[in-house]
């Protein structure tokens, strides 16, 4: 009877695992399918795939739509009831642009039945920035919940209102960072820092000295990521998310996520780091002398090589917050003067 017993509860915790795993398949394949057009795109439908694998299928998504669906028709409100100062043929576009940027980080009147209240915008969350102590405080999900979130979180959200209300945002990386870039026809590229709520130069991004100019002319920084880019973002976070579920994972959905990441943006450093780290990982599991660990060991230096060609250099997460701390310190100095919304 004992062994019957102990026969089912191994049953029953391998079904369990099955079904753990399953949410992170399920959400693999979905971002899978939109790279590969069998799925209509959708940035917010991969972003909270991923979240809720984490969450083991339990993410309240329909609500979290629905909030997202109240900010998306709170910028088209305030694209109705507001006329931007701007004459270009893009205005439109423009004028969607401001109003995202509105939602997120200025505080904004709304008359209701002729009593003023003032919507707060969201702001920057200094704890735990790194998600080391609880990989949820990347998440949009937290942030659209709490009003509080980080350089991950943030651009994420702007990108998924963006989406909502039928215009186009370009994710763009820096060291630890990520923001927007857009285009426009008065000026061109300008960027959009959301962790500070103002629009900084290039030159703030290359103050943080870990941008190198390699990096720079081989996209691994600055870049304004396409759609299918942005799902890559998606599908490392996937693995990040995964290892944080289960710790002691063997690397092959790590790795999954990261060769199809790198298939889609070759030089996308974090999944370039995933699949490096996944590696290393592996090699201190195996007996150090075996013909198996001398080939990882040289795939891991050649990986390793590579990162450092195309100009990634290591950004203390100390200076990260520095670097992040002077763009509200000197507003003045960084800020691109041109924009105007």
């Amino acid at each position: 009877m004992k062994y019957f017993y102990l026969s089912l509860f191994i049953f029953f915790a391998g079904v369990i695992k099955a079904q753990v795993n399953q949410f992170y398949t399920d959400a693999y394949q979905t971002i899978d399918n939109m790279l590969d057009d069998k799925q209509k795109y959708s940035f917010k439908t991969a972003v909270l795939s991923v979240e809720n694998a984490y969450y083991q299928g339990k993410l309240d998504t329909v609500e979290l739509d629905r909030k997202i669906r109240f900010m998306a028709n709170f910028c088209k409100t305030i694209i109705k009831n507001r006329d931007l100062t701007y004459n270009e043929k893009d205005k439109e576009t423009v004028s969607k642009y401001a109003a995202i940027f509105s939602v997120i980080c200025e505080e904004t009147p709304i008359l209701i039945n002729q009593d003023t209240i003032r919507y707060k915008p969201f702001s920057y969350d200094f704890e735990d920035v790194f998600g080391h102590r609880e990989l949820a405080n990347l998440f949009v999900s937290k942030l659209i919940n709490t009003q509080k979130g980080n350089c991950n979180s943030l651009p994420y959200l702007y990108k998924i209102l963006a989406e909502e209300i039928g215009v186009n945002a370009n994710l763009a990386l820096a060291p630890n960072h990520i923001y927007i870039k857009h285009n426009i026809k008065s000026i061109g590229w300008y960027n959009t820092e959301l962790t500070s709520g103002i629009f900084p130069q290039d030159s703030w991004l290359m103050a943080s000295g870990f941008i190198h100019l390699d990096a720079i002319e081989n996209g691994v920084y600055m870049k304004a990521l396409d759609d299918k880019e942005s799902l890559a973002l998606c599908l490392v976070d996937l693995a990040n998310a995964f290892n944080r579920s289960f710790p002691d994972n063997d690397g092959s959905f790590a790795l999954k996520c990261a060769d199809r990441a790198i298939q889609i943006f070759p030089n996308l450093i974090t999944a370039l780091i995933l699949k490096t780290e996944t590696h290393k990982n592996q090699y201190l599991k195996l007996e150090k002398n075996s013909s198996s660990a001398v080939r990882l060991l040289s795939k891991i230096n050649a990986e390793y090589s590579y990162i450092h060609k195309i100009g990634y250099r290591n950004m203390p997460e100390g200076m990260y917050l520095e670097w992040l701390t002077s763009l509200k310190i000197e507003r003045k100095k960084y800020s691109d003067q041109r924009v105007v919304l």
